[in-house]
């Protein structure tokens, strides 16, 4: 008797073919939804890294009477240990009690220049920030637009 009641358990083929369209609903909705999440990654990404470079500048400036890191050795300026004059070596001593501000120039995370961390006044090969030490503005070095049509180097 036991034999005739027991049916085995299975899914239909229909069953796994609803299953199989759901999933692929999902999967459809989902991948363009997380990929714009990585292009907007980027865009925080390269606002922190202005944030954090624009903080060390300032810090920079209020402890050497004003005057922003000079172009020519602005990451030893920002990396390394300072005197009042500006002058930089990797440890401190009696007089070169100031900074360091940050310990690396961040890589830029944007754009055709993505992952250069050079410091310059002018675009060139490997120059991933462009710095005006007259003003202290510093900006990306990237032509190209966030998903809002926001040009990085306008940030």
């Amino acid at each position: 008797m036991h034999a005739r009641t027991a049916r085995h358990r299975a899914f239909s083929l229909i069953e796994l073919v609803v299953v199989v369209v759901i999933l692929g609903v999902i999967a459809a909705i989902a991948i363009p939804r997380m990929s714009r999440g990585a292009a907007g990654a980027g865009d925080s990404g390269v606002a922190s890294d202005l944030a954090i470079l624009r903080n060390a500048i300032e810090l920079y400036r209020a402890e050497h009477d004003g005057d922003y890191p000079p172009v020519a050795t602005f990451e030893a300026a920002l990396t390394q240990f300072s005197d009042r004059a500006g002058n930089t070596q990797a440890t401190p001593d009696t007089t070169h009690i100031y900074g360091p501000y940050i310990t690396a120039i961040p890589a830029l995370k944007v754009g055709a220049k993505r992952g250069a961390t050079g410091v310059a006044n002018a675009d060139a090969a490997g120059i991933g920030w462009i710095y005006d030490d007259a003003s202290g503005d510093i900006r990306a070095n990237a032509t190209e637009s966030d998903d809002a049509g926001v040009a990085y180097n306008t940030y």
